[in-house]
């Protein structure tokens, strides 16, 4: 329901309204809808987002494997067929794809870790995520044609295809779901509002409407796209969301033998197993649904390593995807605020993206004591929920701008209102709540807590003083 009336909705009315004002990007929407003062509050809220994303996305993705580094080499070679030699998108696309698939495979045959070079799990980690860093940095300078949109291009193709045998495997394996009805043991964070805020993307996504506006809406040939590319995008999404639920609920009981991040070797896997506990749990990250996945997609046919290494790579795309359009959108991001606030050093390429950068690099980089579990972790885990929180409301300030621009072209608005004042109440809520935790534990995560919900209260306030001034007019 979330993906059908609040997700597809968003995206495609952030997108067919920044192709009729000319692919202007929602914040520059903002300042002609309500005022200048929310488009510089929009931006500093979209920039503290975009950091959040960064570091949230930089830590999401594990160990790298070859196929990955080879596919930035493939979609570099896919751009110059298209756009220098005049070639249909469709052959070299698809050529790519196969291509990615064999490496796949040799990568389950050659494995490629730093560990083997002698440096500990951790350190090896931290020097992937450095070079992501390094990687989106680079990515996000260069022409969308280059790298990003071919890649972006072959990555639909592959999660098709994630898809089909994601789907195939559920009809053919028929996993069951062993987890309990109701859970009464007090252990982690409370289901309202946080399974909200949790779900990131797979309902709803204010980083959508930032693509949507500030990148979709200049590569759309027609208007008459908008919705497909929109509103069919996020249903694709939600479809994605689905089958990650189910692998990550139901796949698992179909594993065995596997190592588990937080827990170790586990000789046969269930949902008692993966999910005894919040913090075993929270500290598998990605792994139910790689594990999941993999064993749904093994009941095809396919050999353990290579279906668990698809899985991998599918997530570890679109993790790396997500990293350098962050770091594209940053850079424009802050060159916009620093027009909007006549800071000349922004408008540099290099200064925005090292700008964009190395605060994120900060927040991964350093650590802090969750306060759900007490466990110290890295600060980009601890961050998620704030991540998820400020990417809700981000859809919700979007869907604020949206309803002013319908209502002032009388236009009807509820089915963006209702959307928008619910994601508002279950945002504030999340964050007020979080607030309360870093309080005793961080100060940092504390004051940053805060000064988003000052930064929404202040454009909610805005966004009402519109609506009164334009009645009065009327």
């Amino acid at each position: 329901m979330g993906t059908i009336f609040m997700g597809a909705v968003h995206d495609f009315g952030a997108l067919v309204m920044s192709v009729k004002e000319k692919g202007k990007s929602i914040a520059d929407i903002s300042s002609r809808i309500i005022n200048d003062r929310v488009r510089v509050l929009f931006l500093i809220f979209i920039i503290l987002l975009i950091w959040l994303v960064l570091a949230v996305f930089a830590m999401a993705v594990p160990t790298s494997v070859l196929p990955i580094n080879i596919e930035i080499i493939i979609a570099v070679g896919v751009g110059w067929l298209i756009y220098k030699k005049g070639v249909d998108a469709l052959l070299p696309s698809l050529f790519a794809l196969g291509l990615l698939y064999y490496f796949i495979w040799v990568g389950t045959e050659t494995p490629i870790s730093f560990e083997t070079m002698g440096l500990t799990k951790s350190q090896a980690t931290n020097t992937w995520v450095v070079l992501l860093f390094l990687y989106s940095g680079i990515a996000s300078l260069l022409p969308v044609w280059i790298l990003l949109q071919p890649r972006d291009f072959i990555n639909s193709h592959q999660l098709i295809v994630g898809l089909a045998l994601l789907y195939l495997g559920v009809f053919i394996a028929q996993p069951v779901i062993d987890a309990p009805m109701l859970r009464l043991t007090a252990d982690g964070p409370s289901m309202f509002p946080f399974l909200f805020v949790t779900i990131a993307c797979g309902a709803i996504s204010g980083f959508h409407g930032l693509v949507s506006s500030g990148t979709s809406s200049k590569q759309l040939n027609q208007l008459a796209d908008a919705r497909m590319v929109g509103y069919g995008g996020m249903i694709g999404e939600g479809t994605l969301a689905l089958a990650s639920t189910i692998a990550a609920v139901a796949g698992i009981s179909l594993v065995t033998r596997c190592e588990l991040p937080a827990v170790g070797h586990i000789a046969d896997l269930n949902w008692a197993v993966y999910y005894d506990s919040w913090a075993h749990a929270s500290g598998n990250k990605a792994a139910a649904f790689v594990l999941g996945g993999g064993a749904l997609i093994e009941s095809l046919g396919v050999s353990p390593a290579l279906a668990k290494t698809l899985m991998a790579v599918l997530v570890i795309s679109f993790a790396a995807t997500t990293l350098d359009t962050a770091t594209r959108i940053q850079r424009f991001i802050l060159a916009e605020l620093g027009s909007a606030l006549s800071i000349k050093v922004l408008k540099n390429k290099v200064v925005a993206t090292l700008s964009a950068i190395i605060p994120a690099m900060f927040l991964v980089f350093t650590n802090v004591e969750d306060p759900a579990t007490g466990v110290v972790k890295q600060t980009g885990w601890a961050l998620w929920p704030i991540f998820g929180a400020s990417n809700q409301m981000l859809a919700a300030l979007t869907l604020m701008i949206l309803t002013l621009y319908f209502w002032q072209k009388k236009k009807p608005i509820l089915p963006l209102l209702i959307p928008m004042l619910f994601i508002m109440f279950v945002t504030v809520t999340s964050l007020f709540i979080k607030a309360g935790q870093f309080l005793k534990t961080n100060s940092f995560l504390f004051a940053l807590d805060i000064f988003l919900i000052a930064l929404i209260i202040w454009m909610i306030i805005e966004g009402l003083l519109t609506v009164f001034y334009k009645t009065r007019e009327r």
